[in-house]
């Protein structure tokens, strides 16, 4: 009998546990999700609204870290927005603890929705990784516009003085789309208005479908007007500087683009035509009597006064976050009887609000999303390049509320104000990554094209 010992057998291999894993693209279908239907829900201003936009974030966040996890890999990729949003909330998180607002609830409570903000921007930065993703959340976003657009404008033709035709307002408004405020609704287009307009503008589409979206962009362009909202036609029309610009800087001699752009200007007249009455008419025509009675004494000019000089008493940290309506009865310079919850600029609301601490940060994250966006549009072609086709299209949407928030606060309004930091992210995130198919398409059609003349160079001195 033999002492020595067999060696026993190697396991057979185990089988491969097949784990439910949610993908990059599901879980970015499920925060573009999240952001469309908040407006829905009159732009999720009331309780139960609020709370499931948060619970929503919360929960994308937490699927996000459960695929982290499951994977044993933490995959993060950076944004240098992260920085300056989290230093945000550090200065609303002080004023909260510390006890310098002038309301510790409500600035809780914007503290949890500013969270909730940040989550939704975190999670489509962290998911939106490839060329294909950003086609398909600009057709969701596209067909999703449309559907608003043409709501809205059918609404305008036969409204009740009720949202959806079914409920009645509380405190007064002026309805337009799903919205209590027709300035909201035109916050909304000018942010989703651009994505349809990108996709007319490049190579993402062609032939018909190059009409189809380009006719949808007008659509949802000419309810803006409709809408009556003058901040949002001055945003529209900034909206349109800017990427007339953008075309210009092009310089490779192409016709497509700019003619692209004029039809689509075309359409949108023809669709103000067909759609306008005598309402828009008289709102154009009234604009400029509306502007010298405000710049003579109206109402917005004196709460803009009134701010200036409530930051005056908190000029660092200010009042607390979410706390201007709280405080504002107190400097209120003029009578009325209605009361005052926003200051109708969501510039100075935040410099009363958070002081000069919260505006500095707010200059700072502005100035990281225009630089990153300039440079991903520099070094590429926007119209050939899916990468610089998505921040272009992010971009003009931040465009458009940043000049409609001189004299609106779509940024108060949480769905607005979701969406636009989110669009914010995404101007400010690395370069998607082509799949190869693209590539050698975008390099065949490069050389396919006649180029144009070359320009003698000239020796450097």
């Amino acid at each position: 009998m033999s002492s020595a010992l067999a060696a026993p057998p190697e396991p057979a291999p185990a089988a491969k546990v097949s784990r439910p894993r949610l993908s990059n693209t599901a879980l970015l279908m499920g925060a573009s999700a999240v952001l469309l239907l908040g407006p829905l829900a009159f732009g999720a201003v009331e309780p139960w609204s609020i709370f499931a936009l948060e619970a929503c974030a919360m929960l994308l966040l937490a699927v996000w870290a459960y695929r982290q996890w499951i994977s044993r890999e933490l995959n993060v990729s950076s944004n240098p927005l992260y920085l300056p949003m989290a230093a945000f909330f550090v200065l609303a998180l002080v004023q909260w603890v510390v006890g310098t607002t002038a309301y510790r609830h409500v600035t809780y409570s914007h503290l949890l929705l500013y969270a909730a903000y940040g989550m939704l921007a975190f999670v489509v930065t962290q998911t939106l990784r490839h060329s294909s993703q950003f086609g398909l959340m600009a057709k969701l976003f596209t067909a999703y516009g449309a559907v608003v657009a043409l709501f809205a404008v059918l609404q305008g033709m036969a409204p009740n003085g009720k949202l959806y035709w079914i409920r009645a307002l509380e405190q007064g408004g002026n309805i337009y789309g799903p919205y209590v405020n027709h300035n909201h609704y035109a916050g909304l287009m000018e942010m989703l208005t651009p994505f349809p307009l990108v996709l007319a503008a490049t190579r993402l589409t062609s032939g018909k479908r190059k009409i189809a979206v380009a006719a949808i962009a007008a659509l949802m362009a000419a309810s803006i007007f409709l809408s009556g909202s003058r901040g949002g036609m001055a945003a529209f029309a900034a909206q349109m500087v800017v990427l007339s610009v953008l075309l210009l800087r092009k310089r490779d001699g192409s016709w497509k683009q700019p003619l692209m752009l004029g039809a689509f200007l075309a359409m949108v007249i023809v669709f103000l035509l067909w759609m306008g009455n005598n309402e828009l008419t008289q709102r154009l025509i009234s604009i400029h009597s509306e502007a010298r009675e405000e710049i003579n004494g109206g109402v917005r000019l004196s709460i803009d006064r009134d701010c200036l000089r409530m930051l005056i008493k908190r000029p660092f940290l200010g009042w607390g976050l979410g706390a201007f309506p709280i405080v504002y009865p107190e400097f209120r310079s003029f009578y009325t009887a209605f009361f005052v919850n926003q200051a109708h600029n969501d510039y100075l609301q935040l410099l009363v609000e958070t002081g000069m601490a919260g505006f500095s940060i707010a200059v700072w994250f502005l100035a990281l999303v225009f630089r990153q966006a300039a440079g991903k549009i520099r070094n590429n072609d926007w119209t050939e390049n899916t990468s610089g086709s998505l921040t272009v299209a992010a971009l003009l949407g931040c465009v458009g509320i940043l000049v409609h928030s001189f004299v609106d606060f779509n940024l108060q309004i949480p769905a607005n104000a979701a969406l636009f930091y989110v669009l914010c992210a995404i101007a400010a995130s690395p370069p998607l990554q082509e799949s190869q198919r693209r590539r050698v398409l975008r390099r065949r059609s490069s050389r396919t094209e006649p180029t144009t003349e070359p320009r003698p160079e000239t020796a450097a001195s």
